[in-house]
């Protein structure tokens, strides 16, 4: 069973200082973004002038809560190029998380080859909890795994940097 956006906002509520997330994956078949992505591919666009046309409380007031509290929260995205219309979606609707404190950068795949990945997608709150996204073949999620054991969490904190390092930032990639 996928876990809630409210389980989800537990945990990160709980963080004092950072929450990193590195994503792995071409395409992602979670609830709820269908709409907007079969939208975005029909060519409709945000408004980003107009912040109620995209604002989503749940997640976008999240974020910005938790960055006011002094939160760094950062996505790295391994990525494929060229990219999935997924991912050209995803790079479009970040502008809202951005805009709400998150940092993102991107990182071609292909600058990511001597680097050790984990084989699934991560949290990492505060350095010390570590949460794995586990999805099915067609971007479902299906489980959570959770994790305290220190030496995992140092490895998923290495990892992310590493990445981090490499990637640009947001403002700085196209698709």
């Amino acid at each position: 069973m996928s876990q809630s956006l409210a389980e989800f906002a537990a945990l990160l509520r709980q963080c004092e200082r950072s929450a990193v997330h590195l994503e792995t994956r071409h395409a992602y078949a979670v609830p709820g973004e269908h709409p907007g992505f079969d939208a975005w591919l029909a060519r409709e666009r945000k408004t980003w002038e107009d912040r109620s046309s995209w604002w989503r409380d749940d997640w976008h007031g999240l974020i910005q809560d938790m960055t006011a509290q002094g939160v760094s929260v950062r996505r790295a995205q391994v990525i494929s190029e060229p990219v999935s219309d997924y991912i050209r979606w995803e790079h479009y609707v970040t502008y809202g998380n951005v805009a709400c404190g998150e940092q993102v950068r991107w990182l071609p795949r292909r600058q990511a080859s001597d680097l050790a990945l984990p084989g699934n997608d991560i949290w990492l709150f505060d350095d010390k909890l570590v949460q794995f996204n586990i999805f099915d073949g067609d971007g479902r999620w299906v489980h959570t795994d959770f994790t305290e054991d220190a030496g995992v969490a140092a490895r998923c904190a290495d990892m992310f940097e590493a990445v981090w390092e490499r990637a640009i930032p947001h403002d700085k990639y196209s698709v």
